[in-house]
């Protein structure tokens, strides 16, 4: 009751509003007409003429234009502006004058001859209207909403009190749903067709129209499912109906009425129950209601409205696979062929042309693209379907897909849609121990099923959807080339992407991992396809033979076929040394054409081969590699790679001389390091390569590699320079300086570890550990004095000189100790002095070779070497010495240095004669 009591209100309240709103558009009305008489009279001023114009040019496109009368109408912004341009001859007026409401264009243009200041006319244009916003747009909503309320009480009233029976009720409610749309309709029919300025969403007749289907929908489905007056199939037929005709009535009305109906109509099949479901019936009025929808929607370019009718459609679709174990395959595919048709022969209809540059793909298109595809997934992948089949009749959905894609461009996400689900279904056909099998050991083996069935009818389908969009693909991209880069780059992608997975997987299906030459002639196949592919459409670009991005997918697809050809093809060996060695065509390939894409590919072949030497270092696999020092699979696992990529590098700089170059520099001093590390270790492992203990002698063997690596970047680079081996040299050298520091003088030194240092004197661990890498840094550091920066050449130097002080340190320890230097074995007086002796002697040699060289890093560690003697003698040698010894050790500490002294003395004095004598 209380309800009803709030209906009737509203609807009283509404009558009083629209009255109240019909005297002051009459009053609009005649204050308009004098203010037409005035623009033509000439009063006002062209300004304003010009924004009558573009107010009218900006018109809502869903409202009809309306007459002669109508057309004058100047909305609020217009008056202020013209007010605003008119020039200030009074003072500013208040602001309490200012206007407003939909009437105050006419009251304003009234007071033309007292001109507002500029100033309160911004100021009443930042007024909120909420007069307006209560009179035009609530007051619409409310109402609406209110009527459609005030019908359903109204029923429910009749029903509570008893006063009427359940038909009269129903017929009533019907009659107020008729009355409402026809109300609407007069409304619209005698002169509503503009709605008033700011208010265009609340457009009475759509709002009462919209409240008049609502109460027919509620009344059908009372009808039949509350009263069961009217059976199944009339109940379905009528509430589709008005569904259908609310659509329609939506040209007139606008969208908002078009998604009600939309609402409506998809909702039916749930609101109406059958005792026998049929399916043909569900989806030929899905199928009408799409067709409906699109017509509409076409008509009016409302994508929205189109994308939502593609999604309730594909809602039902996917609901009808997954609740009906017994799903009719007829029905399916018949909604799917009406869901592609609907979008390539209704909504894309003649838009294929109007595509510019700038509008790749339409957007509504992604909707049915998804839901068409998972419809395709679900035949190909679900055991119910794949039991019965059905893989093919998916394979079809797919490939018309395709077409719908190629034949109308904007239909893009298509291509995508299809593309991922082909690549998803074969993907999944993969058995897991299939995966594992390829991997030594089975690690990583992963127990279950396939996801998808794989049988003769997977493997045909398979090869007819790979020439599918090998042809679409390109032919396509060949067409696009010229102007659309990314639909070219998209069906090119897709054209090399869908063949690949496809191979792959019949590959890892029905194939041999450990050799299989069908398979390898298949991918044979593929890389002359892609390749001729990617010329055939690198010669429709603007300008020919870009190479854009449509010819980077297509040649990047053939090096990927490759890449599958070499695995196919060969054991794990020959394919890493192939692989290495296939990157010398790219690179020659930039002889003939500048494509950007073919130095990536070279550099794409170094990441291969970085990834299988990573997983099997040994090239060959452990249990086949020789024990024969140097000549055995990592030489030529290595070596031809390191080979390979120096040339690839050597070529693209005389080329294209890019990123690529640098790269493939980078990769070439890169494996030549590694051939010669891994040998080492192989040699000094016995022919293992594992992850045994380093030894010094092996970390001496690496640290001289670094360095005479650094060496040699140098040396290039100054032949050929590059930013690579400029960086690359001086990172070698900063890596052996932190080699040396950590390994030799730390971790790995003989006095800590007490590791044997040979039985030869002089030849031995010390002479490879820190001689030989002494006499390698300072020769580099002398090399590298004028051509890197000053602190590497000093770094180098420095580390140089405290090597040539380990090996002669140690090498006295070794002199009185023997083969075993530890220091548990502690120190002896002739020793201790002797190495006094020694850093003294050594300080005036490194002090003799910086003067020499003009080095003052080795001026300067002589010095710091003579201190470190001054205090071993004056702390360590003090306490520990005795006798003769602790005298010889403080003579010969003050002999020399007097004598260093007296040497810098003349040093100084000649220095001070010839800079008199220059003058």
């Amino acid at each position: 009751m209380f309800e009803s009591l709030i209906g009737l209100v509203a609807i009283i309240a509404l009558f009083v509003i629209i009255s109240r709103q019909q005297s002051r558009i009459g009053l609009v009305e005649r204050e308009l007409g004098a203010l037409r008489s005035l623009v033509l009279s000439g009063a006002v001023p062209p300004a304003a003429k010009l924004s009558e114009q573009a107010a009218a040019d900006n018109a809502p496109a869903d409202v009809a234009p309306a007459e002669a009368a109508a057309t004058d109408i100047v909305p609020p912004a217009v008056s202020e502006a013209a007010t605003a341009q008119a020039p200030a001859t009074e003072t500013e007026a208040p602001t309490d004058e200012v206007l407003s409401g939909p009437w105050a264009a006419a009251e304003a243009a009234l007071k033309a001859a007292e001109p507002v200041a500029p100033t309160a006319a911004a100021k009443a244009a930042r007024q909120t209207d909420v007069e307006t916003a209560l009179g035009t747009r609530w007051a619409v909503w409310v109402g609406g909403i209110a009527l459609a309320l005030g019908g359903l009480f109204l029923i429910r009233y009749t029903i509570e009190a008893g006063i009427f029976g359940p038909g009269v009720r129903l017929t009533m409610a019907g009659v107020l749903g008729l009355v409402l749309v026809a109300g609407g309709e007069f409304i619209r029919r005698t002169g509503f067709k503009v709605p008033v300025q700011g208010a265009a969403g609340a457009y009475i007749p759509a709002i009462l129209t919209a409240a008049g289907a609502f109460i027919l929908f509620g009344t059908v489905y009372a009808a039949h499912g509350i009263y069961g007056f009217i059976g199944p199939a009339l109940a379905f037929t009528l509430l589709g109906a008005i569904g259908v005709a609310t659509i329609a009535a939506a040209l007139v009305h606008g969208q908002a009425l078009a998604g009600i109906g939309l609402v409506g109509a998809m909702v039916t099949p749930v609101l109406v129950a059958s005792q026998a479901p049929n399916p043909w019936a569900l989806f030929g009025y899905l199928a009408i209601v799409l067709a409906a929808t699109g017509v509409i929607a076409r008509m009016r370019d409302w994508k929205l409205l189109m994308a939502a009718a593609f999604f309730a459609t594909g809602v039902w679709t996917i609901l009808y696979m997954t609740d009906a174990p017994g799903a009719n395959l007829s029905a399916i595919l018949f909604i799917d062929a009406v869901t592609l048709a609907v979008l390539a022969f209704v909504w894309l209809a003649r838009r294929g042309d109007e595509a510019g540059p700038a509008r790749a793909f339409d957007w509504p298109s992604i909707v049915p693209g998804l839901f068409v595809a998972f419809s395709a997934l679900g035949l190909s992948v679900d055991p119910t379907f794949a039991a019965a089949s059905y893989a093919l009749p998916g394979a079809v959905v797919i490939a018309a897909m395709v077409a719908v894609a190629l034949y109308r461009p904007l239909a893009l996400p298509l291509l995508y849609a299809a593309g991922l689900v082909t690549v998803l279904i074969y993907l999944g056909i993969i058995p897991p121990t299939s995966i594992a099998s390829d991997f030594s050991g089975g690690a990583l083996g992963v127990d279950g099923l396939p996801v998808a069935t794989s049988n003769a009818l997977t493997l045909r389908i398979g090869i007819a959807l790979g020439l599918v969009f090998i042809g679409a693909g390109f032919w396509a991209a060949r067409r696009f080339a010229g102007g659309m880069q990314i639909r070219a780059a998209s069906w090119a992608a897709w054209g090399v992407i869908v063949p690949l997975v496809i191979l792959l997987a019949l590959w890892f299906t029905f194939g041999n991992l450990d050799r299989d030459f069908v398979y390898a002639a298949a991918a044979v196949l593929l890389v002359v396809v892609f390749a001729a592919g990617g010329e055939w459409v690198a010669r429709a670009e603007e300008p020919p033979l870009m190479g854009g991005i449509a010819v980077s997918f297509a040649l990047g697809g053939a090096a990927i076929a490759g890449l599958l050809l070499l695995h196919m093809a060969f054991d794990s060996a020959w394919t890493t040394i192939l692989l290495g060695a296939a990157a010398v065509v790219p690179a020659l390939a930039t002889r003939w054409r500048s494509y950007p894409v073919l130095g990536w590919i070279s550099v794409g072949a170094v990441i291969a081969v970085l990834g299988r030497v990573a997983f099997d270092p040994t090239i060959v696999g452990a249990e086949f590699l020789s024990t024969t020092p140097v000549f055995n699979w990592l030489l030529p696992g290595y070596g031809i790679p390191a080979l390979a990529f120096g040339f690839a590098a050597w070529q693209l700089a005389r080329t294209t001389n890019g990123r690529p170059r640098l790269a493939m520099e980078a990769a070439a001093a890169l494996f030549a390091l590694l051939t010669l590390a891994m040998l080492v270790r192989h040699a000094m492992h016995g022919g293992v390569i594992d992850t045994g203990a380093m030894t010094l002698a092996e970390q001496a063997i690496y640290t001289l590699i670094a360095i005479g690596a650094g060496a040699i970047l140098v040396a290039i680079d100054m032949r050929s320079p590059s930013s690579v081996l400029r960086y690359g040299s001086m990172a070698a050298g900063v890596a052996s300086v932190a080699f040396i520091v950590v390994r030799h003088f730390a971790v790995l030194n003989p006095l800590l570890s007490d590791e044997s240092t040979g039985r030869i004197p002089v030849f031995n661990l010390l002479f490879l550990a820190y001689l030989l890498p002494a006499v390698a840094a300072g020769g580099l550091a002398l090399y590298a004095r004028d051509k890197r920066p000053k602190w590497y050449a000093q770094m180098l130097a420095v580390v140089a000189a405290v090597l040539a002080l380990a090996y002669a340190t140690l090498s006295v320890r070794r002199l009185f100790k023997g083969e075993f230097i530890g220091l548990w074995s502690g120190l002896g007086q002739l020793e201790t002095y002797t190495y006094s002796a020694l850093w003294l002697a050594i300080g005036v040699v490194l002090l003799t070779a910086g003067v020499r060289l003009k080095s003052q890093v080795l001026r300067i560690a002589s010095a710091a070497l003579i201190a470190i003697a001054v205090l071993k003698v004056f702390i360590f040698d003090m306490s520990e010495l005795e006798g003769v010894l602790r005298a010889l050790s403080f003579i010969g500490l003050g002999a020399v240095l007097i004598g260093i002294g007296l040497f810098y003395q003349r040093l100084l004095t000649r220095a001070a004669k010839e800079g008199s004598a220059a003058p």
